[in-house]
């Protein structure tokens, strides 16, 4: 098969013109599901993104909206693939918000393998929230040293 896989939708009502047919890694599991080569529970899909239930929910409900054309992760997806998938998230919770009464919602996105991401194809989890599930920040907030916020904020800004 080489190297790479060009991944289509099999979703009705969108031309194969339409979608944009970019070369991918053959282990791509997100790629799979958008082409239709592996079974997903869809829930929503567009032009740009496909949103399916996740195999491993954190709580009822967990989703994840991909991008249609691969990209690894935030800092190499395209403006137009972002913009479309976090108006895709919006929309999934607010399908959330009317038919499974979740008590909130959180969007979450991993980049790279010290952020927990575990897929190296752009998503957003669309995690409903209930009150008394079993999630937690994943680290105690407490106030910043003030000196050492100043210092990285200045090096961000490239000061």
């Amino acid at each position: 098969m080489g190297d790479s896989i060009f991944a289509a939708s099999v979703t009705p009502g969108i031309s194969s013109e339409a979608l944009s047919f970019r070369a991918v890694p053959d282990d791509c599991i997100f790629c799979k599901i958008v082409a239709g080569e592996l079974p997903a529970e869809v829930i929503d899909s567009d032009e740009h993104t496909i949103a399916f239930m996740d195999i491993n929910p954190a709580t009822r409900g967990h989703a994840l909206v991909v991008p249609r054309a691969h990209s690894r992760d935030l800092l190499e997806i395209a403006d137009e693939d972002l913009t479309a998938t976090i108006t895709a998230a919006r929309r999934l919770a607010l399908r959330m918000q009317e038919t499974i009464e979740p008590a909130g919602v959180n969007v979450l996105n991993s980049c790279g393998r010290a952020a927990w991401q575990s897929v190296f194809h752009f998503h957003l989890h669309v995690i409903p929230r209930y009150v008394g599930d079993p999630l937690e920040l994943p680290w105690i907030p407490g106030p910043a040293d003030q000196d050492e916020l100043a210092r990285v904020a200045a090096k961000i800004r490239g000061e």
